[in-house]
């Protein structure tokens, strides 16, 4: 395992050489809604209009909230908008599954092995309502940053040692250090991880896997080569870069979208049942869904009903190579 340099830069034109396979990455968790299809969209149009593939992940970590009813409907929405995947999906149909993460805690292990044997995680105690009981917010979202309360001497922390029956997670440590990347959307970004993110988790203490070890061994492992998610994740993408060099793993581009929010400017979730597939899907056809979808991508000045291959050709071209088109939310 390479030891962490002092900088680390991501670029667009790092992947030369790197066919382009993108990904979506679902969590069955209800049905999916208006900003869930938008980036479906997104991420596909991206990966086809480079020639590329297109993998679908489930990422039902969750065992609570996760439904496998849900990533069949997941499954069903995409058919009928013309979303066709390459690899993954319930069937794990592809050379690099299983594609549910549910199936995938061996790898996630050795992931966490070998950070183990570089010396960089320790046990954590800690309980979310301890952390907010001690400290305000950092992050404008809410974000709490873990002080390292148990962070041990050994990396530069004062925690003694406690019981190896108590309950424990597994967190990584992070250095006083900035993260700097190209976002193919929103451009230059710079986060310190120390002052930004601080030591996160790789293991929840009751053994469920951490989102952002699943996320990067996924896809590191699976030859992801670009990732188009909502840019509620943008600070993660510093996080998993982390990740990527401590465990010798090219990273993927990443280009983060705004946001859908509903007419109280509140981002789009799962409760929205006005903007849920089921009620979409009762009173649009797929082109006209995929009409919606172009006018809030910037793809066309209207609703006008389209197809997928039409959204190719407004999307796809050589001197744009690499952009994404500037998006807008719901009127």
């Amino acid at each position: 395992m390479p030891a962490p340099a002092d900088s680390f830069s991501q670029t667009a034109t790092d992947k030369a050489g790197r066919k382009a396979v993108g990904r979506f990455a679902p969590s069955p968790s209800g049905r999916m809604h208006l900003g869930n299809v938008y980036t479906a969209v997104m991420s596909w149009l991206s990966a086809r209009s480079r020639g590329g593939r297109w993998i679908l992940r489930i990422e039902d970590l969750d065992p609570q909230r996760s439904k496998p009813e849900y990533a069949r409907m997941i499954e069903e929405d995409l058919l009928w908008l013309g979303l066709e995947w390459d690899e993954g999906g319930l069937e794990n149909y592809g050379p690099n599954g299983p594609y549910l993460q549910s199936l995938r805690s061996e790898v996630y292990a050795e992931g966490l092995r070998r950070l183990e044997e570089a010396g960089l995680t320790y046990r954590c105690r800690c309980r979310r309502a301890d952390i907010l009981a001690t400290q305000a917010p950092h992050e404008s979202d809410g974000r709490v940053i873990y002080k390292g309360t148990c962070r041990p001497p050994r990396l530069g922390g004062t925690a003694e040692p406690f019981p190896g029956d108590i309950p424990a997670a597994t967190r990584l440590y992070v250095p006083d250090r900035t993260i700097t990347f190209t976002d193919r959307l929103c451009g230059e970004q710079s986060v310190n991880l120390a002052r930004h993110c601080g030591d996160f988790i790789l293991r929840r203490a009751d053994g469920a896997w951490a989102y952002q070890l699943a996320v990067v061994m996924d896809d590191a492992l699976m030859g992801v080569t670009e990732v188009v998610r909502g840019n509620d994740l943008l600070l993660s993408a510093a996080q998993q870069l982390y990740l990527y060099e401590l465990l010798g793993f090219p990273a993927p581009e990443f280009a983060h979208l705004p946001l859908i929010c509903n007419e109280q400017g509140v981002r789009l979730s799962k409760r929205d049942s006005a903007m849920s597939m089921e009620a979409l899907r009762a009173t649009l056809t797929p082109s006209q869904l995929l009409g919606r979808v172009a006018r809030l991508a910037g793809l066309q000045p209207d609703d006008s009903p389209t197809t997928l291959s039409e959204l190719i050709g407004s999307y796809g071209r050589d001197e744009n190579y690499g952009q994404l088109p500037v998006l807008s939310p719901l009127p």
